[in-house]
Formats: structure tokens, sequence, C-alpha cells
């Protein structure tokens, strides 16, 4: 481990951060274009001129409260695609749209090494990176504490054609889940992880990322093994460092062998180029 990489998602068909600056960020989900709130984008707009179909206000706490404006009517879901996989967008009371764009260049470094492997996505959320996983020949098992979420996956599932792929789709709490399958003696060709801040399981489990990801990462490593190809965290909205994560996972790994990579992830502006950093990442490979 040596330095820092910084990911760039690129835009796509569906998905561009058209412009960005003086706390908020304004993009495009398909043909709906909405502002959001974004703290990093400390810097001046390209444009005053934004026009968005959507604003999310934040609220007075600093959990992720608030709501959204509507200046036109947007319809309550609508279709995206990466590549041949399909999803729905929504305007989630959580200030995203239903899916993680930054996650794009992280799902085809992933894909180029799943194929005929069998992956386990954590924190799976609505899906999208189980079934770009599924679509590159990969078995998943796709865990989330979210009935809604895990129902959402499903249904993205079912729109990009891949209901009847390999895949478990399990509510249930992320942790129990894993240590259960270290019990099991099961072991994975890869795994993703990208948990959130803070959580609580589909029991009322409760989950706080810097007191109880260090157990979760190593009960990961124990589910790798001569043979695994990749371990990919990510982590967003918290005051810690790539360094901090990439050490933590180097330590786990360890018995491994492999390559441990850390940084920055970041998204491109259309209008200037610039990158709106995001998240931080270590991922764990061996090639």
């Amino acid at each position: 481990m040596s330095g820092l990489t910084t990911i760039v998602a690129e835009p796509w068909d569906d998905y561009g951060l058209l412009d960005c600056g003086q706390g908020r960020k304004y993009e495009r989900y398909g043909a709906v274009r909405v502002v959001r709130p974004e703290p990093q984008a400390m810097w001046a707009p390209s444009s005053n001129d934004w026009d968005p179909d959507a604003t999310f206000v934040p609220g007075s706490d600093e959990d992720g409260g608030g709501r959204w404006i509507e200046h036109r009517p947007v319809a309550r879901s609508w279709p995206l695609a990466r590549g041949g996989v399909r999803f729905h967008a929504s305007l989630t009371p959580f200030r995203h749209l239903g899916f993680f764009p930054d996650m794009a260049p992280q799902w085809d470094w992933m894909q180029a090494r799943a194929a005929d492997g069998e992956v386990l996505n954590l924190f799976g959320y609505t899906g999208v990176g189980t079934l770009l996983l599924s679509e590159a020949g990969a078995k998943l098992v796709h865990v989330d504490a979210s009935k809604k979420s895990v129902e959402g996956g499903r249904a993205n599932a079912a729109l990009s054609g891949l209901a009847e792929r390999p895949i478990r789709w399990i509510v249930d709490d992320a942790s129990k889940f894993t240590a259960r399958e270290v019990r099991r003696g099961r072991r994975y060709d890869g795994i993703l992880l990208d948990p959130p801040k803070f959580g609580r399981g589909p029991e009322g489990e409760m989950w706080r990322l810097e007191e109880h990801l260090p157990l979760l990462l190593a009960d990961c490593a124990r589910l790798l093994d001569g043979d695994s190809r990749f371990l990919v965290l990510t982590v967003y909205a918290v005051r810690m460092s790539a360094l901090a994560i990439g050490e933590l996972l180097r330590q786990v790994t360890a018995a491994l062998g492999g390559t441990v990579e850390v940084g920055e992830m970041a998204v491109r502006e259309e209008a200037r180029g610039l990158l709106l950093p995001t998240a931080i990442f270590a991922r764990w490979f061996r090639d």
C-alpha cells in the first residue's frame, strides 16, 4: 500500500454531474435534473442558470434529514440504465436517488474480476452493483437490513431481465450474517461492502461505523482464501481518512498476500471537467 489513488466516475448516458459549487451540485438522472447539497463543492459554480426539476432542502440536523421541493412534477420512479442493467431512480427521503453513481468505476473494476465467481454484497441497497456483477457472470449473495431496499433490488432485477439469475436476496444485519458465514466455513471470490455511518438491523441491531467496522472487516477477510480475487470497501459521510481504512484492510488481509489500494472516489463535472470528491475507499485484490 503506497500513496493515494483517485477513482473518477465519468458521465454516462443516464447520469452526469452538470455543475457544482457554493455547497450544491446540479445533476441529471436520465431526463430528470436535480439539485442536492454538497459540502465538498466549496468553489463557485460555472453558471447560475440552473433549472432543476427538484431540489433537496436539508433539515437543521446533521443526520441527513430534509425534503424535496419539486419545481415541476417528477415521477415517483423512472428507469435508468448502465450497460445492460436497468434500475429505478426516485427522489428518496435520504437526499439520494436510489443508487450511487460515483460507484460506477468500482462496478466496472469488479466486473472485470467477477466472472464465474461468487460475490458477497453487504449493505447492498437496491442492488445496482449486484446486478452489474451478475451480468458479468458472477453468483451473488445480496444482504441489506432494509426489506424495502431488498424489494427494490428484486424489482430492478426484474426490470433488467435478471430475475432468474443466481442471486440470493437476503434481509439481515450485515455483521450477524457475515459472522454466521464464517462459522459455516463459507468462502467468496469477492466481497463488496458500502457501510453507512449509522444504521439499524432488521431486529434493531445498532451499527456505528467507527465502532463496528474493524470486526466486520476481519470477518470478511475470513471469508476470503488463496483463490479469492477482491474486497472493496467504500465509506461516505464520515470524518475518516482513506489511509486509516487502508491500514485496517491491509492488516486484516495480510495473510492473504495480494495488494491493497486506497484513495478517494470522485465524479467529473461536465461543465469544466473538475473533480468533485464523494467518498473514500480501500480495496484488496490479487491479479
